[in-house]
């Protein structure tokens, strides 16, 4: 497997040779040190997306066209391989969460029909409600909104699940 900072190194080599230029003129056209461009050039650091522009303006091309090389670089060295066939469309299945300590946990039961998050005190916070209370008379919601200080809410703008 090809790392891609070597690639991109081996490039960027392969460019500044093939203009018969040496690191220290590339370097200080770039503003880079003399050593740190040799090490992206060997592939042993990774330069970041602003000294790989810089090194690019510094050798006179384009980004797109370092990355242009490496892309075809990597397709002559990497195998391969089938992509494997689509059976059809995915599924998903509910899967229980797992009860961290100390943490929210997820409450369902005769007063919750719906999941409700809930923090609680040892939580560092107020307790958090999702979902539609089942409490006597068809009372919407826990205070969900008033908890969650929505100013919409309390001008009466949005109702709460």
């Amino acid at each position: 497997m090809s790392l891609l900072r070597r690639v991109i190194g081996g490039v960027l080599r392969r460019l500044r040779l093939r203009q018969g230029r040496t690191l220290r003129e590339v370097a200080q056209a770039a503003g880079v040190s003399v050593p740190y461009l040799s090490e992206v050039e060997r592939g042993r650091k990774e330069a970041s997306s602003e000294v790989l522009a810089a090194i690019c303006r510094a050798l006179g091309i384009h980004l797109s066209d370092l990355l242009e090389e490496a892309r075809d670089d990597l397709r002559r060295v990497e195998p391969r391989v089938p992509a494997a066939p689509r059976s059809g469309p995915a599924t998903l299945a509910p899967v229980p969460a797992p009860r961290a300590e100390n943490g929210p946990d997820l409450r369902l039961g005769p007063r919750t029909p719906r999941a409700m998050l809930h923090r609680g005190p040892g939580a560092g916070g107020p307790t958090l409600r999702v979902g539609v209370s089942a409490g006597p008379a068809g009372r919407r919601g826990p205070r969900s909104a008033r908890l969650l200080a929505c100013g919409r809410a309390r001008a009466g703008r949005l109702t709460a699940v």
